[in-house]
């Protein structure tokens, strides 16, 4: 079995239980993906499935990835990701792999990419609490303060918390609930948020720690 998919974030909704506890979930419109290659320990060095995602024109794609999917059925495909299987040489190039691959209670870890947010100081970037608010400090409200010592060490550390360029970066939330699956409209129903914003490319694979 391979152990993720590809799919796209579809937004956040209510879903009501049962019991009628209502509890907040991610909609993500997850494969189908197509196998495109396995990666094998002879030729590659590792064990892996490459899956393709998200069928594009064939002018949007180089004659070198064009000549790459070919093996796959020739469906030209925007995305290749690779992910872990059990037994990746089960597998062929052709194969199509569909949201079934999950089920209600299991655990996964979904990848994205972040909001950007721009350039954002400290306090909105790193969560400081900004200088006082008295005592002449008439212009220090959201500032740093000091960002080093003196002669000791003499410089300022590598990865000192400053303002700089925030979100835009992959991020992982690990173990989130698989709510519900929903195969004829290839839709997964995810446990609370995930990374990104609405229609940004997410990983679903099985859970690490899970």
């Amino acid at each position: 079995m391979i152990h993720g998919l590809l799919g796209r974030k579809v937004g956040m909704m209510q879903y009501f239980t049962e019991k009628g506890m209502a509890i907040p979930v991610t909609v993500i419109s997850a494969g189908p993906c197509i196998v495109t290659q396995i990666r094998t320990p002879e030729r590659d060095g590792y064990s892996a499935v490459q899956l393709g995602y998200e069928e594009v024109e064939p002018r949007k794609l180089t004659k070198p990835q064009q000549g790459h999917l070919k093996a796959a059925g020739g469906a030209m495909l925007r995305y290749l990701r690779e992910f872990s299987a059990d037994d990746p040489l089960a597998h062929k190039p052709g194969e199509v792999v569909t949201v079934e691959l999950f089920k209600p209670g299991q655990k996964v870890d979904i990848a994205g990419t972040s909001k950007g947010r721009g350039f954002a100081g400290v306090v909105k970037r790193h969560g400081f609490r900004g200088g006082p608010k008295t005592h002449g400090q008439s212009d220090r409200h959201r500032a740093p303060g000091s960002i080093g010592a003196g002669t000791t060490p003499g410089r300022v550390w590598k990865g000192q918390r400053m303002a700089g360029r925030m979100g835009g970066k992959r991020v992982t939330i690990q173990n989130l609930e698989v709510v519900e699956v929903l195969p004829e409209q290839n839709l997964l129903l995810v446990k609370g948020s995930v990374p990104g914003a609405r229609n940004g490319l997410l990983q679903i694979r099985k859970a690490v720690k899970g």
